[in-house]
């Protein structure tokens, strides 16, 4: 197949509108920290970026798209990029496939650090950063995407709703259950302490979801156009959805509404490729009101998943993933769901999600726990009373 410009055009911005998403994590979260924590929350999105940026390329990228090694991970025939080229082998190059790639790995990452807001020591983030990328989602995106043994099931995820949100969800969960909760949580007011930032990154991750979404049609035609209408539709209705429900409890708050947004963008990655526009409404509605009632669970448990990674990525991931199994129909991209009587593909994802949730989970505890006994993983009282930004940056953003 000869080189595609349109193609190679598209996926160069693609991967520019998924980098974009990093920064807005870090912004979303960093609006819903206290005030002497926004620096640490938005520093650990780029230092995120950076991190997983040099782990993808050295060997992080092999062990996710490298030859297959018993389905479980890739081999290092893609060591320091080694065999991949800059250079057309198809409609793009190898070398563009692997930094489009790299942003989703660092998106989600950034995703994680919802679990250990306000009271995480870096030195330990860096090593729990690294190594939770290397063992949990390179193997992961090998599974699903890099020719391992759930792709070999049948199971489909478009755009990552069980390679980034239930694996981010789910991480952020076991993060946080390790490390404890944040000094005085629930003894006082921990509110957000700049609203409009949070909703200014979520802007940056809705706009970049198209890039996500679209971007994973790797090419320049009618399906990314499809997966663009269906995600900007999933997300609309998550919004009004969210809006709706806490509205009859009382407020409609603008963080709900955004973070409803975002439960519909997670929760149609998976299923952008596969389910028609209308179905986005359902998926993102339901999402939203499942990932709403996971919060008021969250809090009635008295759990400290500080940003609700898990209630929001996780909950709308796994039910995205579900939901492919459901709504596929074939006119769009050849895969039929439970609507059209394949019972299979609704078990396939069942399984899968269920999977790689239980994955997830088991082995970030794991290695949460370890990175802990041996390094710690929070700062000291005193530190955490100070704040992160002072303590770990020796900064002040006001």
């Amino acid at each position: 197949m000869a080189a595609d410009g349109a193609t190679i055009a598209w996926l160069l911005c693609a991967t520019a509108l998924v980098m974009l998403m990093t920064p807005g994590v870090g912004f979303f979260y960093g609006g819903l920290v206290r005030k002497k924590n926004f620096i640490s929350m938005v520093a650990l999105s780029f230092i995120t970026f950076a991190l997983v940026t040099i782990q993808w390329v050295v060997f992080g990228y092999s062990l996710a798209f490298g030859g297959d090694m018993g389905g479980v991970v890739g081999n290092l025939d893609f060591i320091g990029l080694n065999n991949v080229p800059f250079e057309s082998a198809g409609a793009y190059p190898p070398l563009l496939f692997m930094i489009f790639q790299l942003t989703f790995a660092a998106v989600t990452m950034a995703i994680v650090t919802s679990g250990i807001a306000e009271r995480i020591k870096l030195s330990a983030f860096l090593l729990f950063a690294l190594v939770w990328v290397t063992i949990i989602y390179s193997p992961v995106a090998h599974w699903v995407w890099g020719g391992g043994w759930l792709a070999g099931m049948g199971f489909l995820d478009f755009a990552g709703g069980a390679v980034v949100h239930i694996s981010a969800g789910f991480a952020a969960l076991a993060l946080a259950v390790v490390i404890g909760k944040r000094a005085g949580f629930g003894e006082y007011s921990m509110d957000p302490h700049n609203i409009p930032m949070t909703l200014l990154g979520a802007a940056l991750l809705w706009f970049g979801w198209f890039g996500f979404n679209g971007g994973s049609a790797l090419a320049a035609n009618g399906l990314a156009v499809q997966a663009i209408v269906v995600t900007n539709i999933s997300a609309a209705s998550g919004a009004l959805a969210w809006l709706f429900i806490s509205w009859m409890r009382g407020m409609p708050s603008s963080i709900g509404i955004v973070s409803g947004a975002v439960a519909g963008l997670g929760a149609i990655t998976p299923a952008a490729g596969y389910v028609t526009p209308m179905t986005g409404i359902i998926i993102g509605s339901v999402a939203s009101i499942l990932c709403y009632y996971a919060i008021l669970w969250r809090i009635r448990k008295k759990m400290d998943e500080s940003l609700d990674a898990w209630a929001v990525h996780g909950v709308g991931g796994l039910w995205g993933t579900i939901s492919v199994g459901i709504f596929a129909v074939a006119s769009v991209n050849g895969a039929s769901g439970l609507i059209e009587g394949n019972v299979d593909l609704f078990l396939t994802q069942v399984f899968g999600a269920l999977v790689v949730m239980v994955f997830v989970f088991t082995v970030t505890y794991a290695l949460a726990w370890l990175v802990n006994r041996m390094i710690g993983l929070r700062v000291s009282e005193t530190e955490e009373y100070v704040g992160l930004d002072l303590s770990q940056h020796g900064e002040r953003a006001y």
